[in-house]
C-alpha cells in the first residue's frame, strides 16, 4: 500500500443519483458488461491443454457456479444445513455432467471439419470461455489518481460541467484498491486457468484476476485507473469521502446545492473548484470560498419596486 495514492477521484456528472450517493456514502458497483469499453474484462482464451485437462476444468466451473446458484434459491426459500448442502452437491454434478455430454456429442457433427477430438477442444474452450465469463460477473467502481485530467473532466465529468469526489483508505479495514494494468493482450492460456482453479495455486489466481478485471487497452492509460472489487449494484462506500472538486463549468447553485446537502457529516469535507492557467492548457484547483457562496445563494427573486420601494414623482 505504500505505493498507493493518498486519495483516489472519482468524477461525477451531477444528477439526483450523484446527490443521493454523496448524501447516503455510497458507491455504485457497475457490471463490466455496461462499461464504455466493449473489450473490458472480457478476455479471450487460448487452448495449450489436453481435452482431459478440459472437460476437468469445464465441470469444475460448472459446479462451482450451479452450486452457488442453488444454494442461494435454497437460502431464499430458508432452507439450510446438511440437506441444501448435499442437493446442491449432487446437482451441480449431475449439470456439469449434462454439460460434458452435450459437448461430447455435438463434437460428433459431421458438419465439422477434422477430427471430432478437436472439435470437442474448441467447444470446451468456448463453453469454458462463458462460464469463466459467469465466474467474474463483480461489480466494477473506477477511481483516478487525477483530479485535474481534462480528458477525464470531459469524458466522465459531464463536460465540467459536474464534480470530481475524492475518497481516502482511512477506514477500518483498509480497503484494497488494484491499479489498472494497460496493454498486453486479451488472451489467457486454458493452462492458467487450470492452474488457479484446479491447482488452487494462490499467485496463478492473483495473475488471473488481473488479466480478467484488471486488463485494459494501451489506449486508455490516461485515465490512470484504480478499481475496487465487489457485489455488483449500490454498495455502502468502503471509502473515506474527503474531498469535493467542482468543474470549472459547474453551475453555482450545485455548487450550493452539494455543499449544504454534506453539511452535519461526521468528518470535515474539503472543497474546491478547478480553474485553467493563463495561457496554457493546464487545468490546476483552489480552496472554495463557502462564505462568498452563501452571500449570494440562495436567492429571492425581486422586482425594481419590491427591493427599493415605490418610485416618488416629485412633480406631484
Amino acid at each position: 500500500m505504500e505505493n498507493n495514492p493518498k486519495t483516489y477521484y472519482r468524477y461525477r456528472a451531477f444528477s439526483s443519483n450523484t446527490l443521493d450517493a454523496l448524501c447516503r456514502d455510497t458507491l455504485y458497483f457497475s457490471n463490466p458488461g455496461a462499461f464504455n469499453d466493449p473489450l473490458d474484462c472480457k478476455p479471450t482464451l487460448e487452448c495449450d491443454s489436453s481435452n482431459e485437462d478440459l472437460r476437468t476444468l469445464l465441470a469444475l466451473l460448472i459446479q462451482r457456479r450451479v452450486e452457488g446458484e442453488v444454494l442461494n434459491n435454497l437460502e431464499q426459500a430458508r432452507m439450510k444445513g446438511e440437506f441444501a448442502n448435499h442437493y446442491a452437491m449432487t446437482h451441480s454434478q449431475s449439470e456439469a455432467l449434462r454439460g460434458l455430454q452435450d459437448i461430447a456429442y455435438h463434437a460428433t457433427n459431421p458438419d465439422y471439419e477434422g477430427k471430432v477430438s478437436d472439435a470437442e477442444s474448441w467447444l470446451l474452450v468456448i463453453e469454458i470461455e462463458r462460464e469463466l465469463q459467469k465466474h467474474y460477473e463483480r461489480g466494477v467502481c473506477c477511481f483516478s489518481k487525477s483530479y485535474s485530467n481534462p480528458l477525464l473532466w470531459s469524458h466522465y465529468g459531464d463536460q465540467h460541467q459536474g464534480l470530481c469526489i475524492g475518497y481516502g483508505i482511512e477506514r477500518n479495514p483498509i480497503p484494497q484498491l488494484n491499479k489498472v494494468v494497460y496493454g498486453g493482450n486479451r488472451s489467457i492460456n486454458t493452462s492458467a486457468i487450470i492452474k488457479a482453479f484446479v491447482d488452487k495455486n494462490e499467485q496463478a489466481q492473483v495473475e488471473l484476476d488481473r488479466d480478467v478485471l484488471l486488463r485494459k487497452a494501451k489506449g486508455w492509460k490516461y485515465e490512470d485507473e484504480w478499481r475496487l472489487i465487489g457485489k455488483q449494484g449500490n454498495q455502502d462506500s468502503p471509502l473515506l469521502l474527503k474531498e469535493v472538486t467542482f468543474g470549472m463549468r459547474c453551475s453555482r447553485s450545485i455548487v450550493h446545492a452539494v455543499v449544504n446537502a454534506l453539511e452535519g457529516r461526521s468528518n470535515n469535507i474539503n472543497y474546491f473548484e478547478m480553474y485553467t492557467v493563463r495561457g496554457s492548457f493546464t487545468l490546476k484547483r483552489r480552496p472554495l470560498d463557502i462564505c462568498e457562496l452563501s452571500a449570494f445563494l440562495p436567492r429571492t427573486a425581486m422586482s425594481g419596486i419590491e427591493m427599493f420601494g415605490e418610485v416618488s414623482n416629485d412633480n406631484n
